[in-house]
């Protein structure tokens, strides 16, 4: 099974991406904090509590590679970094707000007992 997973996200560099960003805690917080206008480095470390530098610009790298970002550099004195989306990004952001919204909508609300979502068994509709 995870030979077949490796194999498919070799192929499918989509996959790979969906891979990645879903299955680290913060990538999906560093492309909301972008969304939202937090496009600079140290605004963003500042922004998103428990994240190191190091991390940070781990996952900087990885969602650049991944064409998702990408980096603006201006031409100043202190040099100043910037982070904004790609077309694919913005795409792709667009899918991750789905997945969040189904995750809203199928969350198991803690003071009511139940199971996740509309759909559970028994549940009529």
């Amino acid at each position: 099974m995870e030979r077949r997973r490796k194999t498919a996200s070799a192929r499918n560099p989509i996959t790979a991406l969906l891979e990645d960003v879903l299955g680290c805690k913060w990538s999906w917080r560093v492309l909301r904090e972008i969304r939202a206008g937090v496009t600079r480095p140290g605004q963003l470390e500042r922004a998103i509590e428990g994240i190191s530098a190091k991390v940070l610009n781990e996952r900087l790298r990885k969602l650049q590679r991944h064409g998702v970002l990408e980096k603006v550099e201006h031409a100043e004195i202190p040099p100043r970094v910037e982070y904004r989306f790609t077309p694919l990004g913005e795409k792709f952001f667009a899918v991750l707000e789905q997945v969040e919204a189904v995750e809203r909508e199928y969350a198991v609300k803690p003071a009511s007992g139940r199971g996740p979502g509309p759909h559970r068994a028994g549940a009529r509709g």
